[in-house]
């Protein structure tokens, strides 16, 4: 049977470990169980059970401390990373003493461990041997919608995981029980973005020049023209938002096809005597 997982991944503060907090209490409530995994060895607190947590391999205070190594944030959290993609064995281990099927993998945000070091790609391709089906969620903060310029920076990002990784992906847009009613009025365009005219309303070319008009189409023209990036979205206070993006993981993962259906079981026949007793009654 195969086991199924969520990579949750998203730059530092758009809300991954109270995603998984908001995933874990709701398949409480529909009495479907789900374990986390923590792997950002920076992680200070969880609002969830962690089933496994990265910090008891390495933590990053283990990178930037140490006297002869003398890692700054950065280049600690690098460090950690590539010390669990060496000691995978670790990992495997506590995996292997889960007993349900279904697991998110808290992951950390920064951007470097997508787009210049092959780390995430190699847990994901490791896990996948590990007979596990998995989906990659990236969550984007809505203070992203702030300015299109942010906007598309944070598209490009995700982009960037989605393409690093190579397995089925997930937009989310998080932390909408945030913005006004004015922003969330206007939510419609960034689910499904016209990247160029958020990004001609932004920018005029007498001001910025030609060539930066030129990048900033560019960039835009790749994400429309593909079609690359959308996003779900994820409101924590509402329980069908974040039931449409469990779904939505769900499908992509074929989660629930190798379940086997429940046995039908024919209701018990009454007791005789009882069936006798009103019988006679009726007779009477």
């Amino acid at each position: 049977m195969p086991r199924y997982g969520q990579l949750v991944m998203g730059p530092a503060g758009s809300g991954k470990s109270t995603y998984c907090s908001n995933i874990v209490k709701h398949c409480e409530a529909i009495r479907r169980t789900v374990q986390v995994v923590n792997l950002d060895p920076a992680a200070e607190h969880f609002d969830y059970p962690v089933y496994a947590d990265i910090r008891e391999l390495i933590h990053i205070d283990d990178a930037m401390e140490d006297d002869a190594l003398h890692f700054g944030p950065n280049g600690g959290l690098v460090f950690c990373m590539e010390y669990l993609i060496e000691n995978l064995d670790w990992l495997q281990e506590q995996l292997d003493e889960v007993e349900d099927d279904y697991i998110l993998f808290d992951l950390p945000g920064q951007i470097e461990l997508y787009t210049h070091i092959p780390v995430m790609r190699q847990l994901a391709d490791k896990l996948q041997s590990w007979n596990f089906r998995l989906c990659g969620i990236f969550l984007l903060d809505a203070q992203f919608l702030i300015e299109p310029s942010k906007f598309v920076s944070g598209m490009l990002t995700a982009l960037s995981a989605m393409v690093s990784l190579e397995i089925p992906h997930i937009n989310v847009m998080s932390k909408l029980d945030l913005l006004s009613k004015k922003d969330k009025k206007n939510l419609e365009r960034y689910l499904d973005p016209d990247v160029g005219s958020l990004l001609a309303e932004e920018f005029d070319e007498s001001k910025f020049g030609h060539r930066f008009k030129a990048l900033n189409a560019s960039m835009a023209s790749m994400i429309d023209d593909y079609g690359l990036v959308k996003f779900l979205p994820l409101d924590p206070t509402d329980e069908d938002s974040i039931n449409d993006v469990l779904i939505q993981a769900d499908t992509s993962v074929q989660y629930g096809e190798d379940l086997e259906p429940r046995e039908y079981r024919e209701p018990e026949e009454p007791d005789d005597g009882i069936a006798d007793v009103g019988l006679d009654l009726m007779v009477e």
